[in-house]
C-alpha cells in the first residue's frame, strides 16, 4: 500500500513540476513580447511568416474537405429533425463552439506539433541552440518567440476558415447533393449566433495555439543527446498537446456558458 501511495505521490509530484514548467516556458516567451529585443527581428519576422504558411496555408487543402464533411454531414442528420430542434442553433453549439476550435487544433498538432518538437530536437541534439547562443542571441526570442506566434495565429485563422467552410459550404453541398428542404438555414444561423459564440471560439483557438507550441517547444528542449529521443518526445508532445486542448475546451466552455 506504502510503494503504491508512493508512486501515486511520485507521478503527481512530477506532473505538477511538468506543468510549472510549461507555465514558466509561456511566460519567458510572452515577456519576450514586451521587451523586444532589437537583435534578430528580420530573422524573427521571416520566421514567424515561415510558421504561418507552414501551418495555416499548407494546411488549407486538408482543413477545406475536412470541413465541408463535417458540416455537410451534420447538416443532414439535423435537417431530419429540424421540427424538434432549432437547426441554427444546433449547427451554432457544434461546429462554432465545439468542433471548430477543437478539429482545428488536432490537425495542427497533428502537422505542425510533430514538427516543431522534431525540429528543436534536431537543433539540440547538434547544438544550433547553442550555436545562438555563442552568437549572442537569445533561443527564446529567434526559436520560441516566432513559432509561438505562428502557430498561435494560424490556428486562429484555420478555426474561421473552417467554421466559414463547414456552415455555408455544407449547406451549399447538401443543397446541391439532396432533396432535404433547409428552409432558411442561413438565416437561422444568423440569428442564432452570437458574439459570445465568436468570442468562444477565437479564445479556444488563441489558447489552443500557445498551449501547442508551449508543448512542443518543451519536449523539443528536453531532447539533449541522442537523436532515438526525439520520436518519443514527439509522442508525448502530440498526446499532451491534445489532453491539454481538450481540458482548456471544457474549462473555457464552462466559464462562458456555466
Amino acid at each position: 500500500m506504502e510503494q503504491i501511495l508512493g508512486s501515486i505521490g511520485r507521478k503527481t509530484i512530477k506532473s505538477v513540476n511538468h506543468v510549472l514548467d510549461l507555465c514558466a516556458l509561456t511566460y519567458r516567451i510572452f515577456m519576450l513580447i514586451f521587451k523586444r529585443p532589437q537583435t534578430g527581428r528580420v530573422i524573427v519576422r521571416r520566421v514567424v511568416l515561415e510558421q504561418i504558411y507552414f501551418t495555416c496555408v499548407e494546411a488549407l487543402p486538408i482543413i477545406i474537405p475536412i470541413a465541408l464533411l463535417i458540416g455537410s454531414i451534420l447538416i443532414v442528420q439535423f435537417a431530419k429533425y429540424a421540427g424538434h430542434y432549432d437547426l441554427g442553433k444546433t449547427t451554432v453549439i457544434l461546429i462554432v463552439r465545439e468542433l471548430g476550435p477543437i478539429v482545428t487544433a488536432f490537425l495542427v498538432i497533428l502537422r505542425s506539433a510533430t514538427a516543431v518538437t522534431i525540429e528543436i530536437g534536431y537543433m539540440n541534439v547538434f547544438n544550433e541552440i547553442k550555436a545562438f547562443e555563442m552568437a549572442g542571441l537569445d533561443p527564446m526570442w529567434i526559436v520560441c518567440l516566432p513559432r509561438m506566434v505562428g502557430i498561435t495565429a494560424a490556428v486562429c485563422c484555420l478555426f474561421i476558415v473552417f467554421d466559414l467552410v463547414s456552415i455555408i459550404g455544407g449547406y451549399g453541398l447538401v443543397w446541391l447533393i439532396t432533396n432535404i428542404p433547409m428552409g432558411n438555414f442561413l438565416d437561422q444561423i444568423g440569428k442564432a449566433i452570437t458574439a459570445a459564440d465568436i468570442a468562444v471560439g477565437i479564445v479556444k483557438a488563441l489558447c489552443f495555439g500557445v498551449i501547442i507550441t508551449v508543448t512542443s517547444l518543451n519536449h523539443g528542449f528536453n531532447i539533449k543527446k541522442n537523436i532515438t529521443e526525439i520520436p518519443v518526445g514527439t509522442s508525448k508532445a502530440a498526446i499532451e498537446s491534445i489532453i491539454f486542448c481538450l481540458i482548456f475546451n471544457i474549462i473555457i466552455s464552462a466559464i462562458f456558458y456555466l
